[in-house]
């Protein structure tokens, strides 16, 4: 009884302090984001904004039409687009370096096919921060920009560059990957952003673990970065503390996590378009969920 009184009082408090100072955590996993896509698209329809975001990978492609406030515009380009295009294939990963399309999704796409409001994106009040891993360092980056198009689209792409299946992208001079190589759920850097409640979106379904096992890299990959390879040979070991250390600020709510509810049928480089569309409609009625339990 006094352990379920003191979760009712932190949860009142986390409702009070939602309405100042909340960071919102998107987490990347490929074309498991399409999740994502439903929960920000809910959060438009019912227009809650946060003042910080963070996110990475798939997160930070979504995130960014969120923060252009361009409804349905990632679900758009993560299912209908797909389809038309086939941007994801092993012959993009033989001729062009990269099993996603970078060309069609970082420059036809915002440019031209599907137009990405750049004014709309920069005046919004609020900070974006995108997570790239810093291949010479094997580090994680924070990086934002709302004014330098082409510096935004190389941000978001190199926060997207998985390993192995994409090309590293330069930013700022620097040899960039996947920020989910090194923090995939970067919770610990809104808190320390200033943010100390957040509302984390995740793409795996609570008590995931990883069934794949951390290995040494061969120097043949990546050989001019030791520490991304090292950074690499820790990447499942990683992830699974941060998952872990999730459900554990979730259970003392500390965070409010919106997530899959049943084991995902996703993969990151998934194509068919029923399973995108019925893993959307989770999101969005997950979005819906918290819209109407929460008050921004």
């Amino acid at each position: 009884m006094l352990c379920a009184f003191f979760f009712v009082l932190l949860h009142a408090e986390s409702m009070e302090r939602l309405e100042r100072n909340t960071g919102l955590v998107l987490e990347g996993g490929g074309m498991r984001g399409v999740f994502t896509c439903g929960v920000l698209d809910a959060f438009m329809k019912h227009g809650v904004e946060f003042p910080y975001v963070v996110a990475v990978s798939a997160g930070a492609c979504n995130g960014m039409s969120y923060i252009s406030r361009q409804p349905r515009r990632a679900r758009f380009s993560n299912i209908d687009l797909l389809q038309k295009y086939g941007y994801i294939s092993l012959k993009n990963l033989l001729v062009k370096g990269s099993i996603f399309d970078p060309t069609l999704l970082y420059e036809r796409f915002p440019n031209d096919i599907l137009p990405f409001d750049y004014e709309a994106f920069g005046q919004n009040p609020a900070t974006m921060e995108m997570v790239c891993t810093n291949c010479q360092t094997g580090l994680a980056e924070y990086l934002s920009e709302k004014t330098d198009r082409r510096r935004m689209m190389a941000i978001v792409k190199a926060s997207s560059s998985l390993p192995y299946v994409a090309q590293v992208t330069m930013v700022d001079g620097k040899p960039m990957l996947d920020g989910g190589i090194v923090d995939s759920i970067p919770v610990q850097r809104s808190i320390e952003m200033g943010h100390p409640v957040n509302v984390v979106v995740m793409t795996r379904n609570r008590g995931y673990r990883s069934t794949e096992s951390d290995h040494k890299i061969p120097r043949f990959l990546y050989g001019e970065y030791p520490r991304l390879r090292v950074a690499l040979s820790h990447r499942v070991e990683v992830y699974d503390k941060q998952l872990e250390m999730v459900e554990h600020m979730e259970d003392w709510g500390e965070v409010i996590v919106i997530r899959p509810q049943r084991p995902m049928e996703v993969g990151r480089v998934c194509r068919d378009p029923e399973k995108l569309e019925r893993l959307y409609q989770e999101g969005y009625q997950e979005g819906e969920k918290f819209c109407a339990n929460y008050r921004l």
